[in-house]
């Protein structure tokens, strides 16, 4: 078996059909079809079982695991993969009809390539087979690790595509109680220890943002798991990501929703920066925030006095 298309699902039995569907009218055969099941309570694990009984072009593999969140998950999945490449595919996304096609020649065409340390593949997301999501490069393909993406030109969501192997020696770090860590931090580990994505511009991965999903919930995912969220800002700014003054952003709310939580110590030490400057910031940030607000209040007291 060559590709794993991985999809790590969480009460998802209503948009897993779209994904089925999309596997089904692949062009390209040589693939499996792994599903974690985080802990659904729905009838996943029913809809999942019908279609292994149907019998398809593919082998479609399901486990089931207490709630644990998307990183487990993936750690659990590069496990039991037998593949070459490793494909995420969450379960209210879906393929282009070449998408495998088009990830085993982008493959075939870096395997010959021994100058440049390879992690895989990436192509592009769409809300459609024409509107791209986020921005791209000029041309049809390029070499570059993901830190590099914004010297490029490219930014939003993409549709990585991993050697499996290389996964094996980097998996998501795992905190008791907390079940969320970004995927960043495994793939700026990778690109930080030197390995590059083969790039290429086209769309085969077909998105859309569910209220309830991952995306919809924006940094209050991040401030409920402060052990993985301190980890991704520590990564952050060793591999210098962050102006000083985003930097300074994120130490700030860091401070303001995690001080009841834990000492200023604690979050510095967690964030990767010292107490000092983490209170400095916080303060000279909350201390503008407030000019702002009685700049805006002065400047309406005004309009009122001049009507």
């Amino acid at each position: 078996m060559r590709i794993t298309v991985f999809t790590p699902t969480y009460n998802r039995a209503h948009t897993l059909l779209n994904l089925y569907t999309s596997l089904v009218n692949q062009t390209y055969h040589d693939f499996e079809w792994l599903i974690i099941d985080d802990g659904s309570s729905d009838n996943t694990q029913q809809i999942v079982e019908e279609w292994i009984q149907q019998g398809n072009h593919f082998q479609i593999r399901y486990y089931k695991q207490p709630n644990g969140g998307k990183h487990r998950a993936i750690n659990k999945g590069v496990q039991l993969s037998n593949s070459e490449l490793f494909f995420i595919v969450d379960s209210d996304d879906q393929l282009t009809s070449n998408a495998l096609s088009v990830i085993a020649a982008q493959v075939d065409d870096i395997s010959s390539d021994s100058n440049i340390k390879f992690a895989g593949v990436c192509g592009c997301r769409g809300y459609s087979s024409t509107q791209i999501i986020g921005t791209t490069f000029t041309g049809k393909t390029l070499d570059c690790t993901c830190l590099e993406r914004s010297k490029y030109g490219i930014s939003g969501d993409k549709a990585e595509v991993f050697y499996t192997n290389i996964l094996r020696k980097y998996p998501f770090p795992e905190y008791d109680g907390e079940n969320f860590v970004t995927e960043c931090v495994v793939w700026d580990k990778i690109a930080s220890d030197g390995y590059c994505m083969r790039y290429f511009n086209e769309i085969i991965y077909l998105c859309e943002y569910l209220e309830d999903g991952l995306t919809h919930q924006g940094l209050s995912l991040y401030y409920r798991n402060p052990n993985g969220y301190g980890h991704y800002l520590r990564m952050c700014r060793d591999n210098h990501k962050f102006s000083f003054g985003l930097s300074a952003y994120y130490d700030a709310e860091c401070y303001y929703h995690w001080k009841n939580m834990m000492s200023a110590q604690e979050i510095a030490k967690l964030i990767g920066t010292n107490t000092i400057h983490l209170l400095f910031i916080s303060y000279a940030l909350q201390i503008r925030k407030l000019l702002s607000k009685l700049k805006k209040l002065a400047l309406n007291i005004l309009r009122g006095k001049s009507s």
